[in-house]
């Protein structure tokens, strides 16, 4: 769909990643559809910015492949690319189970309030088929464990990689299918709160795992043509 006419206006604070935020988001929930050309103008004058912000967004969302661009041509929202989908689906599970990890002994009474309050939240958005909300939520959820990780570099894997899989995440959470992810998330509180370290980084490893089933099977590759020489023949 275009970019909607009404406009959409940004504190000045934190300008930069408030912008990048905005059109990631955009992107991820299919304001901004695949193959949908963008042009910092249009954008700009959408979220009331100058196009500078845009077009760092643009270059950030470019390394994260949300958008493409090439020199003298348009930028377009990228297509969804499974094989990226699922390069970027096994290096998030990965960062969250060792943020839980990271986090277990650090966690608080608070924060696992946060956690279960999240998780009513996703669960009630689940029930009413919201998938924005219930990405919202599932977001917030998972954000208290990176949270008090405080890693770094585990934060920044994330904040590139997550958005490619949560293009494809919002079809789970469409669905009843998401009602096993309000469990798992219950577990994973529950082994929080018991200090167990190695069982909450389990769940949580599973709580994304279980993403891999909405990731489409590699095109199986061709039968090789007989009458072609393969490496090991010799051409005559």
């Amino acid at each position: 769909m275009p970019v909607p006419p009404s406009p959409a206006p940004v504190r000045t604070s934190l300008l930069r990643d408030t912008v990048h935020e905005r059109l990631r988001d955009a992107i991820v929930d299919g304001t901004l559809a695949p193959g949908e050309v963008v042009r910092d103008t249009e954008l700009a004058a959408w979220l009331g910015v100058s196009r500078t912000p845009v077009r760092e967004a643009l270059l950030r969302l470019g390394e994260s492949g949300l958008v493409r661009a090439a020199p003298g041509r348009s930028t377009v929202v990228a297509e969804i690319d499974v094989a990226e989908v699922r390069e970027a689906h096994a290096v998030v599970a990965a960062m969250h189970r060792l943020a839980v990890s990271e986090a277990v002994a650090r966690l608080t009474a608070d924060d696992l309030e946060r956690m279960r309050d999240a998780n009513r939240r996703f669960a009630a958005a689940v029930e009413q088929r919201d998938s924005g909300a219930a990405l919202a939520a599932d977001d917030d959820f998972h954000a208290v464990a990176v949270e008090i990780a405080g890693n770094r570099a585990v934060a920044t894997v994330l904040a590139q990689f997550g958005p490619v899989v949560r293009r494809l995440e919002r079809r789970r959470f469409a669905s009843h299918a998401a009602t096993e992810s309000v469990a798992l998330h219950e577990r994973l509180v529950e082994a929080c709160a018991g200090r167990d370290a190695d069982a909450a980084a389990e769940v949580a490893f599973r709580t994304w795992q279980n993403l891999a089933d909405l990731i489409p099977a590699p095109d199986p590759a061709p039968d090789p043509d007989p009458d072609q020489p393969t490496a090991l023949q010799e051409t005559p």
